[in-house]
């Protein structure tokens, strides 16, 4: 096994050691009972989760908003470096500026990396200061499932009229290197400024890259 180093915020880690905690990046796939799901151009699938507030969030709520969904994982390190830098911080502010609905989305299956209880997930939320309208809890992997999310990070959005217009990757640097954000080209903040400007997204979908998503069942 390949044991190059990758450093990760200062911290040398072993690319071997992340592989065998995260199994995997991007070629993660959903399981392969998932249900239909929405394409690119197509109307986005409705879902009803609580949040980390006791609060019943569905996407057919916010029809009229544009909607972002991101996957997270606050034990990935691919997720740890978005948040770290302030980069996710920064996008969710831009969004919540132009009146986007952002999600974070936890589709961790219970006893799996990444999954939390809503107190813990509220904790989580103020310690990396997000600004996301809500953290989802989706154990099931109802949402995950319907999206065919595969990493953390794993980000999608959904347009004011609910089709699904942006699904991949936050950027264009798959690796959990803090510097690589200064060069990054973020798929996401480009995407959500055609789309709030009225215009076609350009990049619609790329490679996601980051923490396999462990599922249910």
């Amino acid at each position: 096994m390949n044991q190059s180093v990758m450093k990760v915020g200062g911290a040398a880690l072993a690319l071997s050691a992340i592989a065998l905690t995260y199994s995997g990046f991007a070629s993660v796939r959903a399981p392969k009972n998932s249900p239909p799901v929405a394409a690119i151009g197509q109307p986005a699938p409705d879902w009803t989760v609580s949040d980390t507030n006791g609060t019943a969030q569905s996407l057919s709520k916010y029809l009229g908003k544009v909607v972002v969904l991101e996957w997270t994982n606050n034990h990935c390190p691919f997720v740890q470096k978005q948040y770290r830098t302030g980069n996710m911080q920064s996008l969710q502010k831009f969004a919540k500026e132009n009146g986007v609905i952002w999600f974070s989305v936890v589709s961790s299956a219970p006893g799996a990396p990444g999954y939390i209880t809503a107190e813990q997930g509220n904790k989580i939320t103020k310690e990396q200061k997000s600004l996301a309208y809500a953290k989802l809890l989706d154990p099931e992997g109802e949402i995950g499932r319907e999206y065919q999310a595969k990493t953390t990070p794993d980000m999608m959005i959904i347009d004011k009229s609910g089709t699904l217009v942006y699904s991949g990757a936050i950027d264009d640097k798959p690796t959990p290197d803090d510097e690589d954000i200064k060069t990054a080209h973020n798929y996401v903040k480009a995407a959500l400024e055609e789309v709030l400007a009225g215009k076609p997204v350009t990049t619609a979908t790329s490679q996601p890259y980051g923490c396999g998503i462990k599922y249910a069942h």
